[in-house]
């Protein structure tokens, strides 16, 4: 386990002060040896040891629907749903359940979880912090003042073509029925914010504008930083967009460092599918259960910070990168003068350098940028 910062130091205290005797107590992940352990969950025996303790104090006080099995048995079953997007028949058999009963395990416990998210997501709040993440991300990619990532992540559903109006809303520009979730990550890959749950026609342009991250950044609550996003989104003074037609050399150097930042969300969404299948088909498509799948894509989240911060090796197909939506291209005349001002000032004072030796941008080119 890397480092502890103050919300997993806070998160121990709370487990050893109100867990009890529960905290590290045994469970029926003991049954498992540390092989069979990652491939039925994909994940570590110390994570699940740290998940399951913090499981236990949230789930003591619910009116359990479900009284004949344990927590334990409860978060095993969540756990292993979420690594292969169907319960296993070893950990039905294990619990006593067949798959229909599943759903109301799944229920409970997505919910559980995902109410973790106040202590496992978070995104950098005091100036020291978020000084730290820029400085990682500039030294990544020689973008300064960056907070995160800011990506759409798109999660399969399956639709029936027969529903007209609800199975049109639920397709995406790559032509797929999907839910659609407003995620930013850092540029070590951690989830520092996961918001919404639409439909997958959603433009990623009104989830920003509806959500709260988005109100905040825009509104300056954060300060003077960015969140780095792709072609989908408007450029604003607080969200760098690539150029879209670079012109000259501190464009393309721009861009080039844009791709690699940003490629590091399509990366992390890569291998948290691939850790947690179940985000490759979440269901049926209805738009009145968006709150349970919500509450899945948030649970996936906080076990992927928590398997972070354990070191947890992902699935040995995991990394691949997530394909990128297209979005919705925004017209020039829809762009803000002062937010091109400010990102015509990064360039320059960050990549013209790099052309001085071949030819130096003209100020039409400039002005353009």
């Amino acid at each position: 386990m890397r480092e502890d910062s103050p919300v997993w130091l806070a998160v121990q205290e709370e487990l050893l002060g109100n867990g009890g005797a529960d905290f590290g107590a045994p469970s029926c992940f003991d049954e498992f040896d540390d092989e069979a352990l990652f491939q039925v969950f994909n994940l570590s025996r110390p994570c699940i040891s740290f998940i399951l303790d913090a499981a236990r104090i949230r789930m003591k006080t619910l009116a359990l629907k479900n009284p004949t099995l344990s927590v334990d048995e409860m978060v095993m079953v969540a756990l292993n749903y979420y690594a292969h997007g169907v319960p296993s028949p070893c950990v039905l058999q294990r619990v006593g359940q067949c798959q229909t009963d599943c759903l109301t395990i799944m229920s409970t416990v997505s919910g559980v979880i995902a109410g973790m998210s106040d202590q496992f997501i978070s995104f950098p709040l005091t100036h020291e912090a978020k000084k730290k993440v820029a400085f990682k991300t500039e030294k990544l990619c020689r973008i300064p003042n960056v907070l995160g990532v800011l990506g759409a992540a798109h999660f399969k559903i399956r639709a029936s073509p027969y529903e007209t109006d609800t199975f049109r809303g639920f397709i995406n520009t790559l032509g797929y029925t999907s839910v659609v979730s407003q995620i930013i990550c850092d540029s070590d890959g951690n989830i520092l914010s996961v918001e919404k749950c639409c439909v997958g026609s959603t433009f990623e342009q009104e989830l920003w504008e509806s959500s709260f991250k988005g109100r905040e950044m825009e509104e300056e609550i954060h300060g003077p930083f960015w969140v780095i996003a792709g072609k989908g989104y408007n450029l604003s003074k607080h969200v760098l967009t690539p150029v879209a037609e670079p012109a000259n050399d501190s464009e393309t150097s721009f861009n080039e460092a844009h791709t690699k930042i940003h490629d590091v969300m399509r990366t992390t969404l890569g291998s948290m599918k691939r850790r947690f299948r179940c985000l490759n088909q979440l269901c049926f498509a209805q738009e009145n259960s968006l709150a349970k799948k919500s509450n899945i894509i948030k649970a996936c989240s906080v076990l992927h910070n928590i398997a972070k911060k354990f070191s947890v090796p992902p699935p040995s197909d995991a990394g691949q990168i997530e394909p990128l939506h297209p979005g919705k291209q925004r017209a020039e005349p829809d762009i803000n003068p002062e937010a091109l001002k400010a990102r015509q000032k990064l360039i320059i004072a960050n990549f013209l350098k790099v052309s001085r030796s071949r030819n130096p941008p003209s100020k039409k080119s400039l002005r353009r940028l």
